[in-house]
């Protein structure tokens, strides 16, 4: 992918100097370019929530123009929202995607749960609530097992953020698409900004962001025509080897009939 770095979060990964997400969070620089993000999360998921179609009457007539809502997430540790209005759907679909990329936001996970204490981050690690316009979601941590007890809105918001259980309970209008998905993301962004000493992480097992070990490190993403010749060499140099093993075999087994044949024709001449 070519590109043209800007602002200096992106100078800085592109030289390599920050090669994951969670070390470009902890810098505090604004992320402002969404190619930031492709090159740190290639596996980054988005799905549209939704889009709604808004007229306003003019002078010259009625002007259509569209309001979309998108998630972003690798189903590991990170989620983003965006929103975007255009005159064309597909370009604001892309708009709402590429601001759901610069609003992506570390979450802590646990087993919160008082029944289950099994210690995987399956789940949120204690209770979390958040608020847009009349809507109110809180969502709690629930054993394994219980999967997304949560409504169709919120479900995709907390699927790529890498919760398989949770509850969910909502006050207020949550009919409004935009405003329910918003309120979600705001109760998963408190999982980051709420305190949390280092005993009770530990002692809770709270992880925050990826999941080590289950995201492919750059040497293991390589594409297969990266792969291929590497493979090709160590395939070439494997046939050279054997044939040399047996040119050496060979020339052994000649050279020791060789000196068979001397032994009898020296005793012949004794």
């Amino acid at each position: 992918m070519y590109w043209v770095p800007k602002t200096r979060l992106g100078k800085m990964v592109e030289k390599g100097e920050i090669k994951t997400m969670a070390e470009a969070l902890r810098t505090r620089l604004p992320l402002r370019e969404p190619e930031i993000v492709d090159i740190l999360l290639p596996d980054l998921e988005d799905e549209v929530l939704d889009v709604n179609m808004v007229q306003r009457m003019t002078d010259s007539g009625r002007r259509v123009r569209f309001a979309i809502t998108t998630v972003v997430g690798n189903s590991n540790g990170y989620v983003g929202l965006g929103k975007a209005k255009g005159k064309e759907v597909g370009p604001t679909i892309r708009k709402a995607i590429d601001n759901a990329k610069l609003n992506i936001i570390e979450v802590r996970r646990g087993c919160g749960s008082w029944e289950c204490g099994c210690g995987a981050p399956h789940s949120l690690p204690f209770e979390v609530t958040g608020k847009e316009g009349s809507v109110r979601v809180t969502f709690k941590p629930a054993p394994r097992g219980i999967a997304l007890a949560v409504g169709d809105v919120a479900k995709p918001v907390l699927k790529l953020a890498g919760i398989k259980d949770a509850w969910a309970f909502t006050k207020g209008h949550t009919k409004t698409t935009a405003n329910y998905a918003q309120a979600a993301f705001e109760a998963l962004k408190k999982t980051a900004e709420m305190r949390v000493i280092r005993g009770q992480e530990m002692k809770m097992r709270i992880l925050s962001g990826a999941i080590p070990g289950t995201l492919p490190s750059r040497e293991e993403s390589k594409t297969e025509e990266e792969m291929k010749p590497e493979e090709k060499k160590v395939e070439k140099e494997i046939p050279k080897k054997d044939e040399e093993k047996k040119g050496s075999e060979k020339k052994e087994e000649e050279e020791s009939e060789e000196t068979e044949e001397e032994q009898p024709q020296e005793e012949e001449e004794k």
